[in-house]
């Protein structure tokens, strides 16, 4: 029986691993798929890959300002996306996570497909085989969600956008946030004719509404079209080689024709095939429902990342592994409220989140906010910002005697854990 088995191999899989071995447990680590995460094998890394591009297109556009002469370049689609694949398989090559893992003595279970709750201590792999565990920690990532209506199984994901085989001539992206703007911003560039369908008011909703107007003014000096305030799509068909897109907006049905419809509509976590039932763990709108010590509603089993559905971003989520490894065997000591809170100069280090210019929140000037996590009970001040993770051996923490010692200095895993999120300048 393992001391802790953690489950995905991602940035939080992989730090809480880390952090667990490095505290003296006999950790496992399971990944259905390749290592790294959707960051490495389809998110970060090959779409930053794609924004490269875009924005050497768009640099090429100043040539005449400089006085340079040039034709302004036109885009192999199938290359760049060849590109995109090398530079994920080097990512895997410079990262060599699994080798690592072993190094430090985490026992990995790679490619072994999803693994399900048997109990509350057990678990079993795609390829038949059985783990039992102590602790658990569960990182399983999320994935982009495809909405049901007739002919959805015409749309694309972000995830599909690697496998096309040209740059479509129009595309609709429905889904106005994050992902969906990104997306339109590159295929414009590429020089396809893009548009915009969001159900909410503003582009980026969930972000700075100084932020969504400038985004908004930069896509219409683009060309990119935007319909805001939609009331949903009815469906896709398909029409001689192309999509016919449904819509309502404003009670009244619409319809576009492009060549691809892409879905940047949300990203529920990977729940469905954990059988949580099975451990008595709680699941809401498709995430796990974890305490601010990232337990969930069965108190040896903990989750971090995306599959809690609280900040989905790479930082976050290693900073959660972490944090979920020392729970898991130090006994909750240190909570994870991302909170904001101004004051502090707008440095790299405190830019996780964003401030608010908007007039109800305060305006303009009233600091750059930052996201901490609480000290724990008995913590002091002092160690607050630290990296210093001290093994709690107290009355009200006995289960970390067991791991006393193991943990008080500095991670030596620290510089490993970086190499989660960077793309080793190939970008």
């Amino acid at each position: 029986m393992f001391d802790v088995i953690v489950i995905g191999g991602g940035p939080a899989g992989v730090t809480a691993a880390l952090r667990a071995r490095e505290l003296g447990a006999m950790v496992a680590l399971v990944e259905r798929g390749k290592m790294g995460g959707t960051c490495t094998n389809d998110g970060c890394v090959p779409t930053r890959a794609l924004a490269r591009a875009a924005r050497l297109v768009r640099d090429a556009e100043q040539f005449v300002d400089f006085g340079l002469v040039g034709e302004k370049p036109m885009v192999d689609f199938a290359a760049l996306l060849s590109r995109t694949r090398n530079i994920v398989s080097r990512v895997h090559e410079k990262k060599h996570l699994q080798s690592h893992l072993e190094q430090e003595g985490v026992t990995v279970f790679a490619n072994v497909g999803d693994a399900r709750f048997i109990d509350e201590h057990s678990v079993a792999l795609g390829d038949r085989t059985i783990l039992q565990g102590e602790k658990f920690i569960l990182c399983v990532g999320g994935h982009a969600r495809r909405l049901s209506f007739p002919g959805s199984e015409h749309a694309l994901t972000h995830s599909d956008v690697w496998s096309l085989q040209r740059l479509p001539r129009q595309v609709v992206v429905v889904g106005g946030a994050a992902t969906g703007c990104q997306l339109s911003s590159c295929f414009s560039a590429f020089g396809a004719y893009v548009h915009v369908l969001e159900v909410a008011p503003r582009l980026l909703a969930g972000e700075d509404e100084a932020v969504s107007h400038g985004i908004s003014e930069a896509f219409r000096r683009r060309g990119i079209a935007v319909t805001m305030n939609i009331g949903g799509i009815e469906r896709i068909e398909q029409q001689n080689g192309s999509l016919r897109l449904t819509y309502l907006y404003e009670g009244e049905v619409r319809q576009l024709t492009t060549e691809a419809v892409v879905m940047t509509v949300g990203w529920p976590g990977n729940v469905e095939a954990l059988n949580l039932a099975a451990a008595s763990v709680q699941s809401e709108r498709g995430y796990i429902v974890v305490d601010d010590f990232l337990r969930t509603t069965t108190p040896h089993i903990f989750a971090a990342g995306d599959i809690t559905g609280r900040m989905m971003l790479v930082q976050s989520a290693s900073g959660e592994g972490v944090l979920a490894g020392e729970n898991a065997l130090l006994g909750v000591a240190r909570s994870s409220q991302h909170r904001a809170s101004g004051g502090d100069p707008p440095t790299r280090r405190n830019l996780h989140g964003g401030g608010h210019a908007d007039r109800a929140i305060g305006g303009f000037g009233t600091g750059v906010p930052h996201i901490h996590r609480n000290r724990g009970p008995g913590r002091p001040a002092a160690q607050s910002r630290t990296r210093r993770y001290p093994a709690f051996a107290t009355e009200s923490n006995p289960e970390s005697n067991r791991y006393r010692g193991m943990g008080a200095r500095r991670s030596v895993k620290n510089s490993l854990t970086a190499k989660i999120a960077s793309t080793g300048g190939l970008i």
